[in-house]
């Protein structure tokens, strides 16, 4: 694998165990990975993390100032993407900020799966580097077309990005942690059909191709772990009841990927207990479970593994307390062999309120054979029911061979979500498959379109369990997918930088995308004579209102 450290690298592994000094694991947390090596230890750490509370993406903002926020302020949102200064304001989004997931979830589906939610590489990102980023793999930059100071994107060093013409470059201050997410990521979800394969491989228990472990490995060992990160995991673990065990022990990676690679692994302080006493391991008193929003009439569950070690008998578990009431478990008691076993008892608990506002209640959990009683806080909010606009679906972008971006207009009240259902026809106008997607964002890509077939879209916007009457339908045929006419002109003329646009009226939605097919420039309104700065390269160009494409070389 790589080659043995330097001296450098010895200091900044001690570095590395100072930083996480202060970290609080549970007895016993890691337990289940002691003394594996090699496929069998990246199994047992995937194993030990998949089961995990997932949260609610309506819920992400009531999160955040617990997981992002610096240590004297904590209205202040900590953004590892800009500089610019930003404040939380209760449980309402951040102007200027999306929910950013820092491992692209186009990369896997985006589906409204565990990762969708997973706190452990959701960040809050300024929405302009989020753009830009895209869904680009990480990467060092030869040549950036965006830089605001901490994010930059461009194009990548030689041997880097894994045949994608543009990487995301964060800076130096967080590279290691953006190298733990991903080593995160790639164990907790390592069971995944991935869908772009920059960085991950479908054939390999891996998971991360060579290139991307050379890459982050030297992150990780060049930015060692920082109090950020691990006050950032203990937030994490109140509200998800998993950890990074890439922060908690930062030689993890070197057993798995890097120089460590077949030995077996340990860590000092296993947790055994020599009397074997009744434990729990999750959730622990510092657990903190917030379900989020949902509208009267409508109800919310939620999923907390309950995990323990050397139980004699079954646990008991109630809700008591305040607006007890409202919340219900899916069980009263739990078999110890469920709760002892390494992936723990799925207790489900849901929120049913009958009344607006706030609500909250405490979980206990007792029994078992052990000394005393574990509690954790619940909390719920219940809003009025939603008064959802239909949405209006638009002609699809990006439209070649095989690919179409499906878009629709933004809903002009606040929703969690959109789902986009996709129904596709045969040749003989008989349906082949009919599924739904869903995404925060306002377009969805699709290369599947095979000749012959009819494909047709819809939305429908969410929120708090309401969702919207579907939308107009759209459909999307072979014979069309090579282009749709302009019906309103616009030019664009190379020159030294950039193109310089040359158009009779101003143009919406303005879109520049890489000869690779990869998003570059999202404009909303160009105007003639307009400067549209770009660096060296081929550009395939089109407006909402020009949807032919246009070639440009710019040299």
């Amino acid at each position: 694998m790589m080659r043995l450290f330097q001296n450098t690298l010895l200091i900044a592994i001690i570095s590395i165990a100072a930083s996480t000094a202060s970290a609080t694991v549970p007895a016993g947390y890691y337990n289940s990975i002691n003394g594996k090596r090699g496929q069998d230890l990246k199994n047992a750490v995937h194993s030990l993390l998949k089961n995990h509370t997932v949260v609610t993406y309506s819920s992400l903002w009531y999160h955040f100032p617990s997981t992002d926020s610096y240590p004297d302020n904590s209205s202040r949102v900590w953004d590892m993407y800009s500089n610019t200064v930003r404040y939380y304001r209760g449980s309402s989004s951040v102007s200027g900020m999306n929910r950013e997931h820092s491992f692209p979830k186009s990369w896997w589906g985006g589906t409204q799966v565990d990762a969708y939610t997973d706190l452990n590489h959701l960040y809050p990102s300024d929405a302009d580097a989020n753009l830009a980023k895209n869904n680009y793999p990480l990467g060092e930059v030869s040549s950036a077309w965006f830089n605001n100071g901490v994010t930059k994107v461009g194009t990548p060093m030689a041997g880097q990005g894994g045949g994608c013409s543009n990487v995301f470059e964060p800076d130096d201050e967080y590279k290691g942690d953006f190298a733990r997410t991903y080593f995160y990521m790639a164990t907790c979800y390592q069971d995944y059909t991935w869908k772009y394969t920059y960085m991950v491989s479908n054939s390999s228990w891996l998971t991360l191709n060579q290139w991307s472990i050379n890459l982050l490995l030297k992150w990780s060992r060049e930015d060692p772990v920082s109090d950020k990160e691990v006050a950032r995991n203990e937030a994490v673990y109140k509200i998800q009841n998993n950890r990074n065990p890439f922060i908690d022990n930062p030689l993890l990676a070197e057993y798995i990927w890097g120089d460590r690679y077949g030995e077996a692994f340990n860590i000092d302080d296993s947790g055994d207990e020599p009397q074997g006493d009744p434990m729990l391991i999750t959730p622990n008193l510092a657990t903190v479970i917030e379900m989020g929003d949902v509208a009267l009439g409508k109800s919310l569950s939620m999923t907390v593994f309950v995990k323990g070690q050397y139980l004699k008998e079954n646990l008991s578990v109630r809700l008591f307390r305040d607006d007890a009431a409202m919340f219900s478990l899916s069980v009263t008691s739990i078999p110890k062999s469920a709760a002892n076993s390494a992936d723990g008892y799925p207790l489900v608990i849901t929120y049913r309120p009958t009344s607006l506002g706030a609500h909250k209640c405490r979980l206990l959990i007792y029994d078992g054979g052990l000394t005393g009683s574990y509690g954790a806080d619940i909390s719920a909010q219940c809003l009025p029911a939603p008064s959802l606009s239909t949405v209006n679906a638009l002609s699809p972008t990006d439209v070649d061979g095989s690919n179409y971006t499906a878009r629709w207009d933004a809903a002009p009240e606040m929703v969690d979500y959109y789902i986009l259902t996709r129904t596709v026809y045969d040749d003989r106008n008989n349906i082949v498959s009919s599924d739904q997607f869903t995404t925060d964002e306002t377009s969805y890509q699709f290369d599947d379109l095979n000749e012959g077939e009819t494909h047709t879209y819809s939305v429908q916007s969410y929120r708090l369990g309401y969702t919207s009457l579907p939308s107009n339908v759209i459909t999307v045929a072979w014979s069309s997918i090579h282009g749709i006419e302009a019906d309103k002109p616009i030019a664009f003329i190379p020159t030294q930088g950039g193109v310089l646009v040359k158009s009779s009226e101003p143009h919406r939605n303005v879109e520049i995308y890489t000869a690779g097919g990869q998003l570059v420039r999202h404009i909303e309104v160009v105007n003639n004579d307009d400067f549209i700065y770009l660096p060296q390269g081929i550009y395939i160009m089109r407006s909402a209102t020009c949807r032919k494409p246009q070639k440009l070389v710019i040299r």
